[in-house]
C-alpha cells in the first residue's frame, strides 16, 4: 500500500525531510574539505612568506599574505556557512516532530531565512536552490528572496577597503615581526617603494607561484 501511495501521491513528508537531513551532511562534509584544503594551500603560502622574509623581498611577501588574508575570509564564510546548515537540520529535526502529530509540514521562516543565506554561497548555490524549490512545493517555505546573489562583490569590496591592516598584521604573525606592523608596532625590515622593471617582473613570476601553491 506504502508503494501505491508513493507512486500515487509522491514521498511522504518524513521521507522529504529525511532526504533534504542527508543533503545538508553531505554539503556539510564538502565543506569540511575545503576548508582543510585552505588550510594545507595557507600553509604553504605562510612558509613562502618566511622565505621572502628572511630574503628581504618585502613586497612579494605583501602579495602572498593578501592571499592568506583571502583564505582566511573564505574560511569564515565556510564555516559560517556550516553553522547555518546545520541549523537547517535541527529545523529540519523540529519539522519532523509535527509530523508525527499533524501529518504535515508547517511553514517555517527561519528554514527560508536560512536557505537564502546559503544561496549566496557558490560552493551551496545550486543544492540550495533544489532544495528550496522542494520546500515551497511541500509548503515549509513560501519564497525564495531575489537579492541573495549580490554578497560576493560586496565582500571583495570589503576586502580591498580592510586589505592593508589585514596584509600587516598577518605578516606580522607570519614571519614573527619581521615585516608588518600591528598595534603600532612596525616590522624590522624596511618598507619598499617604486616597483623597478626588474621588479615587475618578479610580480609577473610570483602571480604564477601563487597560483601554483594554492591549486597543489
Amino acid at each position: 500500500m506504502q508503494s501505491v501511495n508513493r507512486f500515487l501521491f509522491g514521498p511522504t513528508p518524513e521521507e522529504k525531510v529525511r532526504k533534504w537531513q542527508q543533503q545538508l551532511k553531505q554539503e556539510g562534509r564538502m565543506l569540511e574539505r575545503e576548508i582543510r584544503q585552505l588550510d594545507q594551500a595557507a600553509n604553504k603560502v605562510k612558509a613562502e612568506v618566511k622565505k621572502l622574509a628572511q630574503k628581504g623581498d618585502v613586497k612579494n611577501a605583501k602579495v602572498l599574505a593578501r592571499e592568506v588574508v583571502r583564505s582566511n575570509k573564505q574560511k569564515d564564510r565556510l564555516h559560517t556557512s556550516q553553522a547555518r546548515l546545520n541549523s537547517i537540520g535541527m529545523q529540519l529535526n523540529h519539522q519532523l516532530a509535527t509530523v508525527k502529530i499533524t501529518g504535515t509540514l508547517q511553514k517555517s521562516t527561519e528554514i527560508m531565512k536560512l536557505s537564502n543565506s546559503l544561496i549566496k554561497l557558490p560552493e551551496l548555490s545550486a543544492t540550495m536552490r533544489g532544495m528550496s524549490e522542494e520546500m515551497m512545493k511541500a509548503g515549509i517555505m513560501s519564497e525564495m528572496l531575489d537579492d541573495t546573489m549580490d554578497s560576493i562583490d560586496d565582500e571583495e569590496d570589503e576586502l580591498e577597503e580592510e586589505a592593508q591592516e589585514e596584509v600587516d598584521k598577518v605578516l606580522w604573525q607570519i614571519t614573527d615581526g619581521k615585516l608588518g606592523q600591528t598595534d603600532g608596532k612596525m616590522g624590522a625590515l624596511p618598507q619598499q617603494t617604486g616597483p623597478t622593471a626588474e621588479e615587475l617582473q618578479k610580480d609577473e613570476e610570483m602571480e604564477k607561484a601563487i597560483a601554483g601553491l594554492l591549486s597543489s
